[in-house]
């Protein structure tokens, strides 16, 4: 059994968003069920067929959340310290061609959020700054293609 690690920021939203879909949503949706099936003919009851959906999704999400939460292997970051990239680094990086300047934080896979400025251990980025200090140069194969990044600046908050 593999072990994901994450935050225990990460840890937190995820067993947060368990409960809310055990406690809250399960039983709303069981709700939804009843009152569909009281409708009667349920083989052309188009809102108990999306209440059934919606279960299966609810479900579906339960266990994988579940599943999540008993592998997790939770990395205490206000612990880590030095100036090489790792797992839980906040890292200032700055285009070469573009002169643009970023802020990643190298997360779990369950916590990357590129709008909150989380980006997962396994995305190439990541991967190719892994061991990496300050004032080293990367090059990254993106999508776009071949990008240049200077790290100007590694951070543990």
């Amino acid at each position: 059994m593999e072990k994901v690690p994450m935050t225990l920021a990460g840890f937190t939203a995820l067993g947060e968003e368990l409960k809310q879909r055990q406690s809250v949503d399960r039983p709303r949706i069981i709700e939804h069920i009843a009152e569909a099936r009281s409708h009667g003919d349920l083989s052309e009851n188009a809102e108990y067929h999306a209440a059934k959906e919606e279960q299966s999704h609810n479900e579906g999400r339960i266990a994988e959340l579940e599943d999540k939460l008993a592998r997790a292997d939770i990395i205490d970051i206000s612990k880590l310290s030095g100036d090489t990239i790792k797992f839980g680094a906040t890292v200032t990086l700055v285009d070469e061609d573009t002169e643009k300047k970023t802020v990643w934080q190298l997360v779990g896979e369950v916590e990357a959020d590129a709008k909150k400025g989380r980006i997962s251990i396994t995305s190439p980025l990541a991967r190719a700054l892994i061991g990496k200090k300050k004032g080293s140069t990367v090059e990254v194969n993106a999508p776009g293609g071949a990008k240049a990044y200077e790290i100007t600046k590694v951070e543990w908050r």
